[in-house]
């Protein structure tokens, strides 16, 4: 049998774990932890919010020690690189996991998604355009048969809601807001990194683009043969977005596929889905489920 390595992966909005060997995935866990919960005001990671992620990290790795892996990368992306009390959860990190988490830059976070979600893919079918719709950032990575680049940008589910969205449910002016930032960053992108321009497939990855997929399909429980590769058209993310983003979060979480601790966050990231949509003339986005805790994978194989 081969050698299980393990990826950990400390977001902004959720803590994620995989085990695996490059071919079979034994263990890959999500759970919403809201790390960056108010790093946007205070520019530092709030008790509360580092007790959570390290309570899931000591879940995690007593499934590490059960599967006997040995061989472990853990990042930490948007939040962390926002905050100026980093080390404090760093250290605390550690303690619960034994390594300490490497603070990855916004290209190198959009670099390891890339290679996570391009790897079962035709490179006939690219270039590729992969978009992380992270709670704190997005990351737009680019390529076809190799990685040619990518940028990080400062809009995700948790910025956007907490930054522009103050009611339930959300009034069209505070949409608005969401979108025409979204379309501003969008322009900033196509400006910088000019090659998307050239982008033939559409990928998205991360929890937004997942919740998305459940909802149209109306996938009460997460499975993930259903979401993993699925082509939704822009017609039917808009439905979506219309759905979602025009409910109070009470009647909200009444819609399968949204689990709830994504209800009030999937506001600011449903605007930033669809803007890019727009604004890139996408015509359908393929769903991917393998994303950077594959890359951290495949870079320790």
């Amino acid at each position: 049998m081969s050698e299980l390595v393990g990826a950990i992966d400390c977001g902004t909005n959720s803590t994620r774990l995989l085990i695996g060997d490059g071919e079979r995935q034994v263990v890959r866990l999500m759970r919403i932890t809201r790390l960056g919960e108010g790093v946007d005001d205070t520019g530092r990671l709030a008790p509360a919010a580092i007790a959570r992620v390290v309570t899931v990290l000591e879940e995690y790795r007593t499934l590490l020690d059960t599967h006997g892996v040995t061989r472990l990368r853990m990042t930490a992306t948007s939040a962390a690189r926002d905050a100026t009390n980093r080390d404090e959860f760093f250290a605390a990190a550690e303690a619960a996991v034994g390594v300490v988490p490497e603070l990855l830059s916004g290209e190198e976070e959009g670099r390891l998604s890339f290679d996570g979600a391009t790897a079962e893919l035709d490179a006939a079918d690219g270039p590729f355009l992969v978009v992380d719709i992270g709670g704190g950032s997005t990351e737009f990575a680019i390529g076809g048969e190799t990685f040619a680049g990518a940028m990080s940008t400062q809009m995700g589910c948790v910025r956007f809601t907490e930054k522009y969205v103050e009611h339930d449910p959300p009034r069209p002016e505070e949409l608005v807001a969401c979108l025409s930032v979204a379309e501003v960053v969008v322009d900033e992108v196509r400006l910088m990194l000019p090659a998307i321009t050239g982008a033939r497939r559409l990928v998205g990855l991360a929890g937004t683009v997942a919740t998305a997929a459940a909802v149209e399909i109306g996938l009460a429980e997460y499975d993930r043969d259903q979401i993993h590769h699925l082509v939704l058209t822009k017609a039917q993310v808009e439905d979506v977005f219309r759905t979602l983003v025009t409910e109070s979060r009470a009647d909200r979480i009444h819609n399968p596929g949204l689990e709830e601790a994504r209800a009030d966050v999937i506001v600011g990231g449903m605007c930033i889905l669809v803007q890019i949509m727009r604004s890139l003339g996408f015509d359908e986005l393929l769903v991917s489920e393998a994303d950077i805790l594959d890359g951290l994978i495949a870079s320790q194989l």
